[in-house]
């Protein structure tokens, strides 16, 4: 993460700071592995098993990592009381390993992810508790707080989440400022105001996607942000899912992740659209060499091939 803390450092001067889209057509890392610049792959190897626990955090969803890899482990949480699931609050807890040989059962943890499940489209009560009440932050800290003394803190906590579970990690490393978190399309509406232990929090958001016009309007979380542009054929709508933008970050991680490229041939993750190559490209793995330029695909060019052009 050298390299990526010295890409960071020039940007970094309040605290708080937006990273360039360079996913984009005509992106300036063409001669990069799959057009992607260098910090955005380690950025992908870092959060890559977070997206995964945040996609897996909705449990009976469509869309769950059938494997998630050796890199996780589903862990037991603490029963929620019914009154809190009647809120819409969820959240589900992995045990993180590090890369490497070998089962998960000889190697010990490095990391544990508590990973808040957003906004339930199946009801409307954690849209109610969670976006226009603050009683799932008030719920998630108290759970956050009664993991830790069930599970200790000899290993590292990490919180995790998308849309309003992002904005619940928000809330918890604010908390904690010990404590990292990764959130992706988060929530806009979230509650704490502080500025301090920015650089504990990762954003990833696909650009475009629909909360980013609210957001506008509200000043965003304090964290180091990357805005990604794995599809920009979609709706703003589609944009907000959280396992295309999870596909598309282990997609990247895979260029120089082992662990990430297991989880793109086991879950069979398409190429992003965005990137070079036919749509059926296999991932070459991370032994994957610098050759020809790739081009990144953009909705113009996009437009321009439906209608039958070059």
């Amino acid at each position: 993460m050298k390299s990526f803390a010295a890409a960071l450092g020039a940007v970094l001067l309040s605290g708080c700071a937006t990273l360039p889209d360079i996913s984009q057509s005509r992106s300036p890392c063409q001669l990069e592995p799959g057009g992607w610049c260098g910090f955005v792959r380690e950025a992908a190897v870092d959060a890559f098993p977070y997206a995964l626990a945040s996609t897996n955090a909705y449990t009976g969803g469509d869309d769950l990592f059938e494997k998630p890899g050796r890199v996780l482990q589903r862990v037991a949480h603490i029963p929620i009381a019914p009154e809190d699931a009647g809120k819409g609050f969820s959240y589900e807890i992995f045990n993180q390993f590090e890369s490497g040989s070998g089962s998960n059962a000889n190697r010990k943890p490095v990391a544990r992810i508590i990973a808040f499940r957003g906004t339930d489209l199946k009801g409307l009560s954690d849209v109610f508790y969670g976006t226009l009440r603050s009683d799932q932050i008030e719920l998630a800290l108290r759970y956050f707080e009664a993991e830790k003394s069930r599970l200790g803190t000899e290993v590292p906590w990490v919180v995790t989440g998308h849309s309003l579970g992002g904005a619940l990690a928000t809330e918890v490393s604010v908390a904690h400022p010990e404590v990292r978190a990764y959130l992706f399309n988060t929530s806009p509406f979230y509650r704490s105001e502080i500025r301090e232990n920015a650089l504990q929090r990762t954003v990833f958001n696909e650009r475009g996607e629909v909360l980013r016009r609210f957001a506008r309007y509200d000043e965003p979380p304090a964290a180091n942000v990357f805005t990604l542009n794995c599809e920009p054929r979609k709706n703003a709508l589609a944009k907000h899912a959280v396992r295309p933008l999870a596909d598309c970050l282990t997609w990247i991680a895979a260029y120089a992740s082992a662990d990430a490229h297991e989880v793109v041939k086991a879950n069979a993750i398409p190429k992003p659209f965005v990137e070079c190559g036919p749509d059926d490209r296999t991932h070459p793995g991370p032994s994957a060499a610098k050759g020809e330029p790739c081009l990144h695909n953009g909705l113009r060019k996009s437009k321009k091939d439906k209608r039958g052009g070059d």
